[in-house]
Order: C-alpha cells, then sequence, then structure tokens
C-alpha cells in the first residue's frame, strides 16, 4: 500500500477489505510521506520494518527484485500522486490497484492508459458502487434488455459534510479535497461526481458523449466546486443528468439512480442497498431483494444479511484477486473497473470543468477512434 497511514481515512476502508475474503495479506508499504509517521504505521500494521518504505519509488524498485515481492500495490493518496506512483509500479512490472479518480489530469490519465497498454500489467480502479450486487443486477437486466432501449438515466450523489468551511478548521479530508494542486481541476465533481457518472456508464452500457455543466464553489473562499449539476447526451441518443453535492444539509451519503427505457425502468439508493425496483411498462413494480431467488447475481451472504460499502469494496479486492490470478469471478463476469474506466473520470471531470467555465455549453468528450 502506498498511503494510508495513521489519519487517513480510505487507506483503512481498501485494507478492511482485501482481508475480507481472505485473498490479500498487506506485507509492504509506504505508508506515509512523514518518514517516521510511516514506519510507525507500518508498526501498527504489522508490516516488517524491512518492508516499510520511505517513499514509494524505493518501494516499487525493491519489491520488484524480491522472490517473494508483492502481487499487487494499493494506491489510496491524495488525488495528485496518483499518476506518479502508479508509474512507478507499471514501469516495475507490479499490478495496479488505485482509487478514484485514476489522476489529477486528463493528460496524466490518457498516458497512463497507454503505459498499461504498453506493459501489459494489469491496473484496477475501485469504483466502489459496481461491487454493489444489486447495481450488477441492475446492469444484468439492462445487459437483457428487461427494460428495452434507453431513454433517460437520472443519478443523484448528496453529502452535507462540506456545507461549513470545514478545511479552514483544517480537516484532513477537506484540506486536500478543496485544493486543486492536490484534488486537481475538480472539487465536488472529482470526488463523487465521477462516481456519479461510472454508475451511469457501468449499469447502462451507454458511451458518454457530452455533458453541459454548472459548478459552483458556494462555500466563502473555496477554490473547487462543492455542487455540481449535469446534463448527459450518449451516443445512441440517450439523455441523462447528473446532482452531484456536498453542501446539502440533512444527507450523508444518498447516492441513487433511476433508469427510464421504453420497455421499463429501474431504480436504486445506496442507503437501501438490499433493494432494486424494477417496473416493467404498464405493471406494477417489484422490489427485486439482494440473495432472492429471482435475481440474477451472486450475494456473498444469505439474504436478510446486511450487505453494503465494505462488502462492495471487498467484492472489487477478491474480483481483482481472481483476475490476477486467471480465475474467473464468481461474483458475475466483466465487472471489473479498469484504466478506461478512469479515463472516462477524467475526460468527464476535463469537460465538465470546460463547459462550467465557458458558461455552460455543451462539450464533446474525446474518444479515441
Amino acid at each position: 500500500m502506498v498511503g494510508g497511514g495513521q489519519g487517513a481515512f480510505i487507506g483503512a476502508v481498501h485494507r478492511i477489505a482485501a482481508r475480507l475474503d481472505g485473498k490479500w495479506e498487506l506485507v509492504a508499504g509506504a505508508l506515509s510521506s512523514d518518514r517516521a509517521r510511516g514506519a510507525q504505521s507500518a508498526a501498527d500494521l504489522g508490516i516488517a520494518p524491512d518492508r516499510s518504505y520511505a517513499d514509494y519509488a524505493q518501494m516499487a524498485a525493491a519489491e520488484a527484485q524480491r522472490p517473494d515481492g508483492i502481487d499487487a500495490v494499493a494506491i489510496v493518496t491524495p488525488n495528485h500522486l496518483h499518476a506518479k506512483v502508479a508509474t512507478a509500479f507499471l514501469r516495475a512490472g507490479i499490478a495496479v490497484i488505485c482509487d478514484k479518480p485514476m489522476t489529477a489530469t486528463l493528460a496524466e490519465a490518457e498516458a497512463l492508459a497507454a503505459l498499461v497498454a504498453q506493459t501489459g500489467v494489469p491496473f484496477i480502479l475501485t469504483q466502489t458502487y459496481t461491487g454493489y450486487p444489486m447495481v450488477r443486477e441492475a446492469r444484468a437486466l439492462v445487459q437483457q434488455g428487461a427494460i428495452g432501449q434507453l431513454r433517460h438515466v437520472q443519478v443523484e450523489y448528496l453529502q452535507d459534510w462540506l456545507t461549513t468551511p470545514v478545511e479552514q478548521g483544517g480537516q484532513k479530508q477537506a484540506l486536500w479535497r478543496t485544493d486543486p494542486t492536490l484534488s486537481g481541476a475538480g472539487g465536488c465533481i472529482a470526488d463523487i461526481g465521477t462516481h456519479a457518472v461510472n454508475l451511469a456508464s457501468f449499469v447502462t452500457g451507454l458511451r458518454l458523449d457530452r455533458v453541459l455543466a454548472d459548478l459552483t464553489a458556494f462555500g466563502q473562499g473555496r477554490r473547487l466546486d462543492d455542487n455540481a449539476s449535469v446534463l448527459l447526451r450518449f451516443d445512441t441518443g440517450a439523455k441523462g443528468m447528473i446532482w452531484a453535492s456536498q453542501i446539502v444539509p440533512g444527507t450523508k451519503n444518498e447516492l441513487r439512480f433511476r433508469i427510464a427505457g421504453d420497455q421499463g425502468g429501474l431504480s436504486w439508493d445506496q442507503e437501501t442497498p438490499e433493494l432494486l425496483d424494477f417496473t416493467p411498462t404498464g405493471r406494477a413494480t417489484r422490489t427485486l431483494r439482494r440473495g432472492g431467488e429471482e435475481t440474477l447475481t451472486p450475494a456473498r451472504i444469505p439474504a436478510g444479511h446486511p450487505e453494503g460499502y465494505l462488502e462492495a469494496f471487498a467484492t472489487l479486492y477478491a474480483d481483482a484477486a481472481a483476475a490476477l490470478s486467471q480465475r474467473p469471478s464468481s461474483r458475475g463476469p466483466g465487472c471489473l473497473p479498469d484504466v478506461g474506466d478512469g479515463v472516462l473520470g477524467m475526460r468527464f471531470i476535463a469537460a465538465c470543468v470546460e463547459s462550467s467555465a465557458r458558461g455552460g455549453i455543451w462539450v464533446s468528450l474525446p474518444h479515441p477512434a
């Protein structure tokens, strides 16, 4: 692991998720840019002193030479370091598991994708919500044609933790997420907007073509957006909308989507993740429950025992272990986000920033020929 030392949030989530299925063991780390904090963090986690590294470059070089070197590195640093760290490990021939967004800039993302293609080293992006069983269920239903031709997809992702200027009080997570030198050109649109667009693309299978965005920093003195309203157009003619905001009092992690097709609709809410509403056109809504006899997607635990955020993260780590071992996943094929998903996220951020800066105009996302 690179990053994720004392005081970090997402590093602990990755570690719990990686251990949940017994597929991974944490044996090495460059856990902090502060040498003493990194060493203490490693000791707290049971990492041997000779595999606690002062920096990621040293770790990549040393682990690549060890006969018992690591199988993969988990990158859980702030955004501005993702590309540098991933590049070092890809060049060392070590698979990468990276938190989102993949990089801080679109240029970095495209360079990283080229390096993955050149080296053939696996790259996995932890888009958490693709690991939820009922999100995969919705994807399977769309692929089956259960709701027909897609017309519209709407995704909301609402939080309230930046309603007040907590970064001015030194809150660690807010400090780097509101700093363009650490987060990149996007604030809320990068932090949670990338989850929203990934969810829209993952479930529908549609290719995003154009966006029209209005990004706002409502927080006094805040340099990056904390609220984003985005219209979407897909290559099939389907339309969509995203509202991503971190300043909505009374919300915590309200992520939901609704998809309309000509033969039916689907609706899912992350705060009730066990349920997926499926409404065939002209018929009553059916609420599908994870683990139910009528569902298509395998579950990790029996129905009625809630499966949520940590388990979704763990599913990605289990899928990653299966992929690196060249074994089929037990929880649905073709669901593991990769470098292409990371590039899409960065193209989405760049297009939204450009659209908003130009007064809210349609901006096309570049796609490879």
